[in-house]
């Protein structure tokens, strides 16, 4: 959940951007439907632009490249390195070889010491990265040579190749800094497909092709990212010409269907929208209330009303169609189940309809980010549901700013999914190790059968019992749910149809700003 909302009022930044597609021509958001530029709205901005803090973990950093990437079908292919990893002494040691001649934007060579700094900042407990976890397995990684790097790892770790996408960051800028607070994190200099040459929070950022890239000089020569917070907005923007293309709900998607200018991409993923239910809070605490939530929720009406249709009903933290899924824990909704688990609990109706216990009414608040029309959908179709089975939900909207200092004890409608390997995703969601830890483990889920079945699924190289292991978390969770799944959603999004070579891949929780149409902007040629 890395890409957050930014403080200013949805109002305030169509204000903002509004403004800025006004200005004058140079000023970046005007040049939507010229040919060798593009202007994207999204609906948020990370916090930093800099890899050693969290920025492209997962890949798709138009400003960086890691080791490996992944391709349209997610398998991983050489990047930095020329080559997939040799692995050794029975899966400890990983060793990559760099691909010659490739330089930073600023003109330096790419050689293993940055890669080796680069990792070794994350791995450093100084350094303010809550993903750090993700690579628990690193033992020692060092350079061997200008054009090798060897990683050591504590125990096989199945997946770690697929870690390696990360961004590297060139050690003579960035290790001069402090990594926490230098300039390095709004102004990046990597080895990627773009440049950043300008960044105005809560606007826009402006990137311009990298000539000397390693990949072959891009077509689009420029890239504007708008940042418009209210779908409304970036809808209307669209349709006016204002913007080439932009990420969309898909009920406002639905309106461009007949627009011959321009392309809908509705692109699957592992995203997963939640309700975290904090184990402090005296009620979401309790778990009679958790899996009552569970049988009262109504998934499949969410997907196909606010949805529309564009997304599955999420019954755990796994898409149903992905091959680690657990077959079986499938279930509709049932709210005879919901009030039989509550009457065998102690909670017994009361006023208004609203259980209550030992003087304790069933009752909590549910916050959600401001701006974001699905998860309010969300957020009051769970409220709505909730109320049938005698608990009381109250949504509440909040920038983030309000959300954070209260997630300890308060549900949020929230938003999480890795793609690549169960690990990546449900490590960081689950784990009691990290209950608290920013936006990991959000609810302070403690539950010993899934933390054994996180440590299997991390530590074991057998693919029978890593999936033995995941289907027992799934199984858990069914039986002591830490948070209410609710739908895994498609990414929808709406371009002008004037370049070939689009493509979307199963993307994660991370998208708009990275993931979209335009994973692969570097390989895009105009239309002829």
């Amino acid at each position: 959940m890395t890409l957050r909302r930014t403080p200013a009022a949805a109002a305030a930044a169509a204000l903002l951007t509004g403004l800025a597609a006004c200005s004058a021509p140079g000023g970046g958001t005007d040049e939507a439907g010229s040919a060798d530029s593009v202007v994207i709205g999204v609906a948020s901005e990370p916090d930093t632009l800099s890899p050693l803090l969290g920025y492209g973990k997962d890949g798709n950093s138009k400003v960086f490249d890691g080791l490996l990437a992944r391709g349209t079908d997610l398998k991983l292919r050489p990047a930095l390195a020329k080559a997939l990893p040799q692995v050794t002494d029975g899966g400890l040691i990983y060793t990559y070889t760099l691909r010659e001649g490739v330089k930073f934007s600023d003109g330096e060579p790419l050689t293993s010491a940055d890669v080796v700094f680069t990792y070794e900042t994350i791995l450093d407990a100084k350094t303010n990265n809550t993903s750090r976890s993700e690579l628990d397995a690193v033992k020692d990684v060092r350079a061997d040579g200008d054009d090798k790097v060897v990683f050591t790892l504590k125990y096989p770790y199945a997946p770690f190749a697929g870690r390696t996408v990360l961004p590297v960051v060139p050690e003579h800028i960035a290790g001069e800094q402090d990594p926490n607070t230098g300039a390095f994190n709004t102004k990046p200099v990597g080895t990627g497909p773009y440049v950043l040459v300008g960044w105005s929070k809560g606007e826009k950022l402006t990137f311009k092709a990298n000539p000397d890239y390693w990949g072959g000089t891009p077509k689009v020569k420029k890239v504007t990212m708008a940042i418009i917070e209210d779908d409304d907005v970036r809808a209307t923007r669209l349709r006016s010409g204002d913007l080439d293309g932009a990420v969309l709900p898909p009920n406002l998607a639905a309106a461009f269907k007949n627009d011959k200018a321009k392309k809908t991409y509705d692109a699957k993923t592992y995203d997963f929208r939640t309700v975290t239910l904090p184990t402090a809070n005296k009620v979401t605490g309790d778990r009679a209330i958790r899996q009552a939530l569970d049988a009262a929720v109504d998934r499949e009406t969410m997907v196909d009303k606010i949805l529309d249709g564009s997304g599955r009903p999420a019954y755990g933290p796994l898409p149903v169609d992905d091959p680690w899924f657990a077959k079986g824990i499938e279930r509709e909704q049932d709210l005879a189940k919901a009030e039989r688990i509550l009457d065998r609990a102690g909670w017994k109706t009361g006023d208004g309809g609203i259980r209550a216990k030992d003087g304790q009414r069933a009752s909590f608040t549910l916050l959600y980010p401001s701006g974001d029309k699905v998860r309010q959908d969300h957020a009051l179709a769970y409220a709505s549901d909730a109320k049938k089975a005698g608990i009381e939900v109250t949504a509440e909207s909040a920038t983030w700013e309000v959300i954070e200092p209260r997630m300890k004890n308060t549900a949020v409608l929230a938003g999480f999914g890795s793609n690549g390997d169960p690990d990546f995703g449900l490590y960081t969601l689950l784990h009691s190790s990290l209950a608290g830890d920013g936006f990991n483990n959000m609810g302070r889920y403690d539950n010993a059968v899934v933390d054994k079945a996180l440590g299997t699924g991390r530590r074991s190289f057998d693919a029978a019992a890593r999936k033995a292991a995941y289907d027992s978390l799934q199984r858990e969770l069914v039986k002591d749910p830490g948070y209410t799944f609710l739908t895994h959603i498609n990414h929808v999004y709406v371009l002008a149809d004037r370049w070939d070579g689009l493509t979307t891949q199963v993307e994660p929780h991370e998208h708009g700003f990275a993931s979209g149409p335009w994973w692969n902007l570097e390989a895009w040629q105009p239309k002829k």
